[in-house]
């Protein structure tokens, strides 16, 4: 008996300690969070090709897997090794995979570079004339209203000219520093590609090593945790697995569909730069709640250059297909799988993106909806280790709990 009290002390004691240090080094990190930002922003430049493989093999397992089992099941029948068969199996997953992402990438460039082109040449030549356009179609709108006319028209005008004096005073003076920045920018884009070359490397290492990590990852855990901790955290891992792949896997499925449906319809209504406006709708369609109004705004500045009354079409247009892809389309990809209300979906973009910017407004919905998870069931545990009820409904409209006899007391 004195040893189990001894050993619960023990647990306790470390518990305690485990605690506070855990709160201390928040504590630290809040009061240095500029250091912090710096040492992380350095590790991140130089874990950057380790990252960027692991999100592709994270991408790719679902293609590897198919490729991997398709192989197996198709020399099943013939007279190989084991080992010969796996190996087999495993070079016909990374080819698949590697064959996908090159496809993916090629096509996308080849279809998007000459039309961003061909865009910036159209808009140069035809910036003269959109701007005179634009102010006969606002005069011609605004004809039976002089007094609102002569208001809008001042500011154009104003408009107009704050444009043409940063051009001549501004933009062709500093076009020295802009070379300069324009010729750094390409020396981080060149070291970009270096590291995207380089994550190939490790994401083909990743895809076919999988199962070593994870095989290692629960021994790790089970060595170090009490064993009903380790099948929590184990569990847990598996949730988080389903939320992010169920939710960024959909994701980018839905976006490729409304990419897709964008080209075709906005192709029907003839609106100009179709492919370079779907590609730009479909990327940032991947942002959730946001995604399509940000994609809109640069989107219905090309189209109002060459044409006002084709903007007001696309406006509308965005605005019914964030409707059809938020009421209908999202819901039936992506389903409930992340359990989280709208508000609590706004309230994750926004934190996350202001934190980590655009990879944050796409990873913050599952992450805070693991960490709601994790919050639910930690206040779940708290609540019956108290002999309280877990169930919402009994908190509704409550007052407070008798002490004694543990009755929810309503108002």
């Amino acid at each position: 008996m004195d040893r189990e009290k001894y050993h619960r002390y023990i647990y306790w004691g470390v518990t305690a300690f485990v605690v506070s240090a855990l709160l201390v080094a928040l504590i630290f990190l809040i009061i240095n969070w500029e250091k912090a930002k710096g040492i992380m922003s350095l590790l991140k430049g130089i874990l950057a090709p380790i990252i960027y493989g692991a999100v592709l093999a994270y991408l790719l397992t679902p293609i590897y897997n198919r490729a991997y089992d398709k192989t197996r099941d198709l020399t099943a029948g013939m007279k190989l090794q084991e080992k010969n068969r796996d190996s087999l199996s495993r070079v016909a997953g990374t080819v698949v995979s590697l064959a996908v992402l090159i496809a993916v990438v090629t096509g996308l460039i080849s279809m998007l570079i000459p039309q961003l082109i061909e865009s910036i040449r159209g808009i140069v030549d035809a910036l003269p004339s959109s701007v005179a356009n634009l102010k006969a179609w606002l005069g011609h709108l605004l004809a039976n209203n002089p007094e609102v006319e002569a208001t809008v028209m001042t500011y154009y005008n104003q408009g107009v000219e704050w444009i043409w004096n940063w051009v001549s005073n501004d933009l062709i003076p500093n076009m020295n520093n802009i070379l300069s920045g324009l010729s750094s920018g390409i020396m981080s884009a060149v070291n970009m590609v270096m590291d995207l070359l380089i994550g190939l490397i490790v994401m083909v290492y990743l895809l076919n090593m999988k199962g070593t990590l994870l095989t290692q990852a629960k021994m790790i855990i089970y060595g170090l945790l009490p064993l009903k901790a380790a099948n929590k955290v184990i569990e847990e891992c598996r949730y988080v697995h389903f939320v992010f792949g169920g939710f960024i896997i959909g994701k980018l499925l839905d976006s490729l569909i409304i990419g897709i449906m964008s080209f075709v319809l906005l192709n029907f209504m003839k609106m100009p730069y179709v492919l370079l406006v779907s590609v730009i709708i479909g990327v940032t369609n991947v942002i959730p709640f946001f995604g399509p109004f940000i994609g809109a705004i640069p989107s219905a500045f090309l189209i109002l250059l060459v044409s006002p009354r084709q903007c007001m079409y696309f406006i509308i247009f965005i605005v019914l297909l964030q409707q059809f892809d938020g009421n209908i389309l999202g819901p039936k990809i992506l389903g409930d799988s992340t359990g989280l209300s709208s508000f609590w979906v706004l309230f994750s973009i926004l934190l996350f993106g202001g934190l980590f910017g655009f990879v944050g407004m796409i990873i913050g919905v599952p992450t805070f909806a693991v960490i709601y998870r994790l919050t639910r069931e930690v206040t779940a545990s708290l609540l019956e280790k108290k002999n309280l009820s877990a169930d919402i409904s009994r908190y509704e409209d409550l007052e407070r709990i008798d002490e004694e006899k543990k009755t929810y007391i309503r108002k």
